[in-house]
């Protein structure tokens, strides 16, 4: 059946406009301009594409790794729809073999059921640096292995991400990788300005949440933040919430990369969804929340409670971004690095309907994923 809806504005990804009527039928947009018989609702506010998150650890209280299962990721994604998410990759941190079968067939049987904004899987580990860990579990860190491999070059997991430090991954394995059909992220790594390059010749295409848990930039030794700014290929997820990184360092890097190369993400943890100042475990270890900040009881950072309108609005009040920049960093871009962008990001004749309402705040009132309302506030 066929829907309309008019907002007071939309943004299609390109330009804003006033009283559009957008139509979509069988989960596609199918016209503007005309609401071509359907039924038609008007909103107050302004709607925009869809948000894509490449980094979700959990949500709603659920921790992928603690619950590698179709539920778990549901209840992750109903969690972030709240907050304008239509698209995302549950991610698993440093973890067990075994725990990372589970969650690979986990996300073959969300993806074969269809389940709401699942898009593929993001294995942020094991194989990093363990002076670069964070709160990734010291014991679960290890050299890559046929094991691992096997369930990376799986063929029924949709869009794979794999973070990995890559002077502990040669170049000879980020190739094989790739070809596979693997997206290899660089990041939790003390590499040198050489190995990353090297790594990035290889055919690893993105740096995992810029400056935090790499090698920084400095004047003699450039480290995997040179590498990164310098890249004029190579994406990258940035968190902005106002602790992983300085607001001034974060338009270093917006300016300092292409357009479209910067993209913003969340490494959202249990807490987002929730409205009480929650703690949780993490591998035995206390992560206490306070306020938009979350800690390991040992002091590191631990990923966020950052949500993707959270940062849409961040970018606008933080950095200072235009509206349209700010919305194109959680949606057009983060598609194109996923490679979505024929279906996602935009709001074009064909697209995927996944809308999002926001007010003036960017607070979401409604949220589609595929033409059906997933969220309304």
């Amino acid at each position: 059946m066929k829907q309309t809806i008019i907002a007071d504005r939309v943004f299609d990804g390109q330009s804003f406009h006033t009283d559009l009527p957008i139509t979509f039928e069988d989960g596609h947009i199918v016209a503007f301009d005309t609401a071509q018989g359907a039924n038609e609702s008007r909103v107050n506010g302004l709607i925009t594409p869809g948000f894509i998150d490449v980094q979700v650890n959990g949500g709603g209280g659920v921790l992928f790794n603690a619950s590698p299962s179709v539920q778990g990721i549901a209840e992750i994604g109903q969690a972030h729809a709240k907050f304008g998410t239509t698209a995302f990759l549950p991610t698993l941190i440093t973890d067990d073999v075994s725990v990372m079968h589970q969650a690979a067939d986990a996300v073959a049987a969300a993806l074969e059921a269809k389940t709401a904004g699942v898009v593929g899987v993001h294995f942020e580990g094991p194989h990093l640096s363990v002076p670069k860990k964070g709160v990734h579990p010291q014991p679960f860190i290890r050299r890559i292995s046929d094991a691992e491999l096997d369930i990376f070059c799986r063929q029924d997991l949709g869009i794979k991400v794999v973070t990995l430090a890559p002077e502990n991954v040669s170049t000879d394995v980020i190739k094989a990788l790739v070809d596979a059909g693997v997206k290899v992220c660089l990041g939790h790594s003390n590499a040198d300005y050489d190995t990353v390059k090297a790594a990035l010749a290889a055919g690893a295409n993105g740096f995992t949440h810029l400056f935090n848990a790499m090698s920084p930039l400095d004047s003699r030794n450039p480290g995997m933040v040179g590498a990164a700014l310098e890249s004029k290929d190579a994406w990258c997820g940035l968190i902005v919430d106002g602790h992983h990184v300085h607001p001034a360092s974060a338009r270093v890097a917006i300016n300092a990369k292409p357009k479209g190369k910067v993209m913003l993400v969340t490494d959202a943890m249990p807490p987002v969804g929730l409205d009480d100042e929650v703690s949780f475990e993490l591998f035995g270890t206390q992560v206490l929340r306070v306020g938009d900040r979350l800690n390991a009881v040992t002091g590191e950072l631990a990923g966020c409670v950052l949500d993707m309108a959270g940062a849409v609005a961040n970018s606008i009040n933080m950095l200072g971004l235009t509206p349209d920049e700010a919305i194109r960093m959680a949606s057009l871009y983060p598609a194109q690095y996923l490679g979505l962008s024929d279906k996602m990001g935009t709001l074009t004749i064909g697209s995927r309907a996944d809308l999002v309402l926001v007010d003036d705040n960017y607070k979401v009132g409604r949220t589609y994923i595929g033409g059906e309302l997933v969220f309304k506030g």
